[in-house]
């Protein structure tokens, strides 16, 4: 069996991802998926909000919002009350721990960020932060056909 050897480009990709997903693990202690970030960077941004809109914004079907709802309770980083205009609905928002949870998760952010910075120019950290933002942008185009 023939083996492939990764391009620079795949290389560089992996080696960042790597970093980044043991950044993540070293300061999420409740070891809450990336799933379940998601719902919690939605609330952040959006504050309370229904489980359908969660399930619309994030493109996922409403019963994987449920259980990523439900994880998250147990862990106490959301809360849920009764909707203010539909009683039988429940919106959802994040707790106390989970604001301080994102807060974490910023601060992370933003000490990666400037470590980076660290070792880059002003031009070249531009550059970076236009190229991610293209990289993206070609990740989210969807699967390759030929994978």
């Amino acid at each position: 069996m023939e083996t492939i050897s990764p391009s620079p480009l795949e290389e560089a990709l992996s080696l960042l991802q790597c970093e980044l997903v043991a950044r993540r693990h070293r300061f999420n202690p409740e070891a809450v998926t990336w799933a379940q970030y998601d719902v919690l960077e939605r609330l952040r941004i959006g504050g309370a909000l229904r489980p359908s809109v969660l399930s619309q914004q994030l493109g996922v079907a409403p019963a994987q919002v449920s259980k990523a709802l439900r994880v998250l309770k147990d862990l106490g980083l959301i809360e849920q009350s009764p909707d203010k205009t539909d009683k039988r609905v429940q919106t959802t928002q994040l707790s106390a721990q989970g604001v301080s949870f994102m807060e974490r998760a910023q601060h992370q952010r933003r000490n990666a960020a400037q470590q980076v910075a660290s070792v880059m120019t002003v031009e070249e950290q531009a550059l970076f932060a236009a190229l991610c933002r293209k990289a993206v942008l070609g990740l989210q185009t969807g699967d390759d056909p030929r994978a």
